[in-house]
């Protein structure tokens, strides 16, 4: 069997002394990040944060909603006078989307990976499956946060905000209309 499949992906986690850890593994995508979203805010909310090692030597693919989280920890580092977020990367291709994205200017990207960069064994977050009103405010929160990066990625994600928002803004109704027929 030659065929070529990626591996379903996995976030793992861990932190030493407030350097806290995200590995990604194989195929990176929604599903996983109302979980990570919400391991980004107990992060920030400990008094010991002092940065963020992004660890993608195992990631074969990244998808834009993840790819957002990562910007939206960038910007909150800088938000608490925190150190960019570091991105150990030797992965060619994602070394590219990432340039392509503007990446360059929210973390300091190290293609040159040496395996001691960081002393923690990081574990695997369990992630919960998201509802469908949390996964579309969490692909929606993370395309903004992309758009916010350059002209660009506003120009790249533009009709996805905007059918989001028409999604979310049409969802709302019925469920007001159910709440009113009890």
């Amino acid at each position: 069997m030659s065929e070529v499949t990626m591996q379903s992906g996995q976030i793992m986690v861990g932190d030493h002394q407030g350097i806290y850890v995200v590995k990604l593994v194989g195929d990176v995508r929604l599903n996983l990040c109302t979980t990570f979203d919400s391991y980004i805010n107990k992060m920030f909310a400990h008094g010991d944060f002092r940065g963020v090692v992004f660890d993608l030597n195992q990631a074969e693919g990244v998808d834009s909603t993840t790819l957002g989280l990562m910007a939206k920890i960038a910007f909150r580092c800088e938000e608490r006078g925190r150190m960019k977020p570091l991105v150990l990367c030797e992965n060619r291709g994602l070394l590219r989307l990432l340039d392509s994205m503007g990446f360059e200017e929210l973390m300091d990207i190290n293609g040159e990976v040496n395996e001691e960069t960081y002393p923690v064994e990081p574990v695997a977050l369990k992630c919960n499956t998201p509802d469908e009103q949390a996964a579309r405010e969490m692909v929606l929160e993370a395309h903004r946060v992309l758009m916010s990066m350059n002209e660009q990625n506003a120009e790249t994600f533009r009709d996805l905000v905007h059918a989001l928002e028409s999604e979310q803004e049409a969802a709302q109704p019925v469920q007001h209309k159910s709440v009113a027929s009890r």
